[in-house]
């Protein structure tokens, strides 16, 4: 929190000269950059809504928050008084994250006198700085803002369309302001609710964004300090929308493009703050509205005394969370294991993704299968790979949001020769292409009348099988056991084998069977199924990354490339891949056939332990899902996956609280209980740090992503999540939208994160701990200032378990030094 007492500027003389071109543009850069992208419902991943601000302290992201988006990023002031009166946060809680925050003015002296800070009310939500539409809507008495919403979003859905529509919008091609305009020119609604001449100061704006752009800003007579926090005003307004945008911006930038989308949806919406502002100039009152509102516009963060609030918030979050990891650390103190002996070879190795939910099932195989050792990797097992299924032209990327894919595998039969694969694509093709049919055929306005007459009866029964669980649905994103993908080239291979072995630290004392398990969930009738598969494979089950990682490590050659750069696999060991279904808590081994016949009873020995596993993983969600562990709970639990009703086929990441890298020796006693993102990390084979570098700039940040998605979801769910299950409609096939209007929702919807009486996902940031040096981790913030900016700028709490420590933690403080953690 230092940043939070810089120098006052509240005394500054405020630039108003007009802004330049060049100013303007750095001010809708600044504020695109705070927009999280949102990604599609086909690869849903958890994205932190905050990304966009962590170069700010939390206390200063919170107050931007409040004025850009009338939004809170901590709870209420009674959750914490609550916390405190049950003696969940105690006297020593609050001192320390008093001790903590930077001294000065915005912070109280005393524990008493913060309790005292803490009676007061503070609640930002709906306090939001003003539009020129929202002053109009006061001052008119009619909502000019919800018909800009209703216009935009209707407009918005049309244009990014991904096929759920039957008619596309012809204005698809060009870009969003252009298309905006062209359809506005031809809408009559606007003027059919009262807005006289619309289509006329339409026809008067400029027919480009950047000069749109330009022209408002001269109107507005906005001073440049304003801008950036004006343009962040009203993206905000267009709710999921702008993040979509975002998200096509950062596809685009991961493939070296420009971007500029977002841009483009900010003109739409400046222009109808230009004309709102135009359409006001003969009512005088307007227009001293909005010298008035420029005004709080300018002076909007320059006073750093309007900060206090939003730091004592900060201080009950820091104790709420210190009261947590108090507890945690004395959990990892107590844990430590002696490492398995050298001469002893495990019966089985099993790597897991980091996923809070593989946590569970590997205590329950380690201790069914005495012996086993489990590790935890991303769930992509370093393949990041465009994944092409059987008979489609498009992939999917099956890799972190934070990647580019450089890697195409097209999938294809097992043993068929070229002309076989040919004659079964065209076939596949073909029923594809009648399917594609049948659907149009379903949606059509005109024949949907004649389908429910002709075929209704036949829909009628699926329906009521399907009520009653009797159809099995096909699991999401799955890959089919008869098929596979061809092998990348021999020296990518060795590659990709290299750096998945040591990112797990497995390079010796290899297994005879080591079994990679990806991870997917199957639910149905659900628009955030991809939302509960694997977010390190983009939002797709984790199978086609394992099977391919399997095949690489079996490579006769891979492993002689590997032998030269000192991993020696022994002849024995042989991979084979996997995927944990998280919501039934099957395990599904693939390529069974090309395990040697030599292994048959070690194959048997871990499929049977793997069944026993999840039993006991599901009689411990169950609990979690408010049933017993009796025959008649547990067929409930199976159930939920096909049940189309069902709003919470499982918990997914909610209670997320923690990440640790390190041997699994220091966790495997634990009772994690399903909370902590596993990482296998042995800091004696990486002295100078590169897969530590790695895992804090690449797996450590995703869970940081997870985490504040799902934290945001559950502080304020109206302007982080998607609010209510029951009332979704999927929109445009890339978002939902909550009952029959509106604009795109982002996050979580409620179901994720509370049971309907309380939360279940407690908000707390991510405490990482990192089995290492403090020194090494130093290195790698310094030349990670991304991950710096999380650390420093408390949007996650960093501890260090150093080598021969006696599992004592190191805290690392907001200005750098590191502390003992009792």
């Amino acid at each position: 929190m230092n940043a939070i007492l810089r120098p006052a500027d509240h005394d500054a003389t405020p630039d108003t000269a007009a802004p330049s071109r060049q100013t303007i543009q750095a001010a809708v850069a600044q504020a695109c950059r705070q927009v999280a992208p949102l990604w599609p419902l086909a690869h849903f991943v958890a994205v932190n809504p905050f990304l966009g601000l962590t170069h700010l302290p939390f206390a200063e992201a919170a107050q931007q928050v409040a004025a850009s988006e009338g939004a809170r990023i901590t709870p209420t002031r009674r959750f914490y008084a609550e916390a405190i009166a049950r003696g969940e946060v105690t006297h020593a809680d609050l001192a320390d994250a008093l001790r903590h925050t930077t001294p000065g003015p915005l912070r109280p002296a005393s524990v008493a006198e913060f309790k005292q800070c803490l009676i007061e009310p503070h609640d930002p939500r709906g306090n939001a700085l003003p539009t020129v539409l929202a002053l109009s809507a006061t001052l008119r008495g009619h909502d000019d803002e919800a018909l800009a919403d209703a216009q935009l979003a209707q407009w918005a859905a049309a244009h990014y369309d991904q096929g759920q529509a039957m008619w596309a919008s012809p204005w698809r091609a060009l870009g969003a302001y252009a298309a905006w305009r062209e359809q506005a020119l031809l809408d009559r609604r606007p003027e059919l609710a009262g807005w006289r001449g619309f289509r006329a100061a339409v026809r008067a704006l400029p027919a480009q964004a950047e000069a749109l752009i330009a022209e408002a800003v001269d109107a507005l007579a906005l001073p440049a300090d304003a801008l950036p926090r004006y343009f962040a005003r009203l993206l905000a307004t267009l709710g999921g929308w702008a993040g979509h945008a975002r998200y096509r911006d950062w596809q685009d930038e991961l493939q070296g493009g420009p971007g500029g989308e977002l841009a483009e949806l900010l003109a739409v919406r400046l222009a109808w703050e230009l004309i709102a502002l135009r359409r006001g100039g003969a009512d005088g009152r307007l227009a001293l509205a909005w010298t008035g509102a420029r005004e709080r516009l300018v002076e909007h963060g320059r006073d750093p005394r309007r900060l206090r609030a939003f730091v004592i918030d900060e201080i009950a979050q820091r104790a709420y969370e210190t009261a947590w990891q108090r507890a945690f650390a004395a959990q990892l103190a107590a844990s430590a294991t002696p490492a398995a002996d050298a001469a002893t070879r495990a019966p089985v190795q099993a790597a897991f993704c980091i996923d809070v939910r593989s946590e569970v099932f590997r205590r329950a195989l380690e201790a069914v299968l005495p012996g086993a050792q489990t590790l935890g990797f991303a769930g992509f097992f370093g393949m990041p790979i465009q994944f092409v299924p059987f008979g489609h032209d498009t992939g999917r990327a099956q890799c972190p949001a934070l990647l580019a894919p450089p890697l195409t595998m097209h999938e294809h039969p097992k043993h068929a020769g070229a002309d076989e694969c040919a004659s079964r694509l065209d076939r596949l093709r073909a029923r594809n292409l009648r399917g594609a049919g049948w659907q149009a055929f379903k949606r059509a306005a005109v024949a949907s009348f004649a389908f429910v007459e002709s075929v209704g009866l036949v829909y009628a029964a699926r329906l009521l099988l399907d009520g009653f669980g009797l159809v099995k649905h096909a699991p999401h994103g799955r890959t089919r056991d008869n098929m596979e993908t061809a092998l990348p080239p021999p020296d990518v291979r060795l590659e990709l084998a290299t750096n998945l072995l040591r990112g797990m630290s497995l390079t010796d004392r290899f297994a005879r069977l080591v079994l990679l398990a990806g991870h997917g969930a199957s639910s149905t009738n659900n628009p955030y199924a991809s939302g509960l598969d694997c977010g390190a494979c983009g939002g797709h089950s984790g199978d086609a990354n394992a099977r391919l990682a399997a095949r690489v490590l079996n490579d006769v050659a891979v492993r002689g490339g590997l032998a030269a750069r000192g991993i020696a696999i022994p002849a024995d060991t042989v991979f084979v891949a996997g995927l944990h279904d998280t919501t039934t808590d099957a395990l599904t081994l693939y390529d069974r056939d090309a395990v040697p016949a030599s292994h048959a009873d070690d194959l048997a020995r871990l499929e049977q332990a793997l069944a026993e596993a999840g039993a006991i993983t599901r009689a411990e969600r169950a609990a979690r899902l408010g049933l017993d562990a009796s025959p008649e709970g547990l067929r409930a639990l199976l159930a939920r996956s096909q049940d189309w009703s069902q709003t919470r086929p499982e918990w997914g990441l909610a209670g997320c609280a923690a990440f640790i890298a390190a041997p699994r020796e220091a966790t495997r006693t634990l009772d994690l209980g399903g909370r902590a993102f596993l990482h296998n990390y042995a800091w004696e084979q990486d002295p100078e740090g590169r897969v530590l570098e790695q895992i804090m700039s690449a797996p450590m940040v995703v869970a940081s992503w997870i985490n504040l998605q799902y934290y945001a979801s559950s502080v304020d769910n109206d302007a982080f999540g998607s609010g209510n299950k029951t009332l979704h409609n999927v929109v445009a096939g890339v978002g939902v939208m909550e009952g029959a209007g509106g604009h795109l929702r982002s996050g979580l919807p409620w179901q994720s994160v509370s049971d309907g009486t309380s939360l279940v996902h407690e908000p707390r940031r991510l405490t990482a701990v990192l089995a290492a040096p403090t020194e090494a981790i130093d290195r790698v913030l310094a030349r990670q200032a991304g991950v710096r900016e999380l650390v420093e700028h408390g949007w996650l709490h960093l501890f260090a378990l150093p080598p021969g420590g006696n599992g004592s933690l190191q805290r690392r403080c907001s200005d750098g030094r590191w502390e003992r953690f009792a």
